[in-house]
């Protein structure tokens, strides 16, 4: 993975290269921006580039195949094991840090998903960052950087990651992956500027499995229980892809207040469901949609903290059916 290879964040790749082309990397870095926008490739970006025997990320070389493979003796990433990252990780990081480079001059240290630290691996991690050591170049990567301790902030360089505009996504999505205009702007509104959804394995999905799920939920009428409790209980067997199916039904419904209130068609997700949007559109009002949303949302916070996945599925759906 080079510079040139990832897709626009140019500001940031022009950063990059001027601080090693001047020899001023600073010792430790906060990539910080939303989930999937290419934090985690600038990073390796970066760190080829120091471990490349050319200098230059050339991707031929030993050193470069190496962190292709995340297998470069002197480069560390550390995440979360479960939900934390913990203290025990971070001393052992420490050490690690401690030895001098096995094959290059620098160690590069990658912490994805930093927001995961516990109180007690922030606390550790923080005492590396004030006193960092020569050679060494940490590189901390976060969706939520708000959630980091200010001091831990304070001492790296930020670097912030945008989500890539829709439009944008949309061409590189038809250019990339051969899809309809139409498929690749359903695809570019959902991901929401994430190249990890756009480019991941739920194509299938979003473009197929999502008309199905949308069917059944628009099928659901006040009062058909039996219904309601099959498809709940099919969202809720289907853990893995619950988050992406309430960000579904959300699109579903903001689609339906856009139209109500006028707004132009290019604003909506489900562009390839235009003739059912309009005919749900006539029969919903925006109190209507409002309450909808704010049930799909309340799911999401039940789900966030492990309550029953049917129960908060059977919750919502009765919510969204209620006169």
């Amino acid at each position: 993975m080079t510079f040139a290879s990832i897709i626009d964040h140019d500001r940031q790749k022009e950063i990059l290269r001027q601080a090693l082309k001047n020899g001023r990397l600073a010792h430790a870095y906060l990539f910080e921006g939303p989930e999937g926008v290419g934090k985690k490739l600038m990073a390796l970006a970066l760190a080829r580039a120091l471990f490349c025997d050319s200098g230059n990320g050339c991707g031929e070389c030993a050193a470069c195949r190496k962190v292709d493979h995340l297998n470069h003796p002197d480069l560390h990433i550390l995440s979360a094991e479960g939900t934390q990252i913990k203290i025990d990780q971070v001393r052992e990081i420490q050490r690690d840090l401690s030895l001098r480079p096995m094959e290059g001059t620098i160690k590069v240290c990658l912490i994805d998903g930093a927001e995961g630290l516990n109180p007690a691996a922030a606390n550790a991690l923080l005492k590396t960052l004030e006193e960092p050591r020569p050679g060494t170049l940490i590189i901390l990567l976060s969706a939520k950087p708000e959630t980091l301790l200010d001091t831990i902030r304070s001492r790296c360089q930020r670097l912030k990651f945008n989500r890539l505009s829709r439009v944008r996504l949309a061409e590189i999505l038809e250019h990339r992956l051969g899809l309809e205009e139409a498929e690749a702007q359903v695809m570019a509104a959902l991901a929401d500027g994430s190249f990890k959804k756009a480019f991941g394995n739920n194509q299938d999905f979003y473009l197929k499995e999502r008309k199905e799920r949308l069917k059944a939920l628009v099928a659901l009428s006040t009062g058909s229980i039996f219904p309601l409790f099959e498809l709940a209980q099919e969202l809720a067997d289907d853990k893995e892809m619950l988050p992406e199916t309430l960000d579904i039904f959300q699109s579903f419904y903001r689609d339906l207040l856009l139209l109500k209130y006028g707004r132009p068609q290019s604003e909506l997700v489900n562009l390839d469901l235009r003739e059912t949007l309009h005919r749900e559109s006539a029969t919903e009002q925006p109190p209507a949609l409002l309450k909808k949303l704010a049930a799909i949302e309340q799911a999401r916070f039940h789900l966030q903290r492990n309550v029953n996945r049917q129960l908060a599925m059977e919750t919502m759906l009765m919510a969204i059916t209620a006169p």
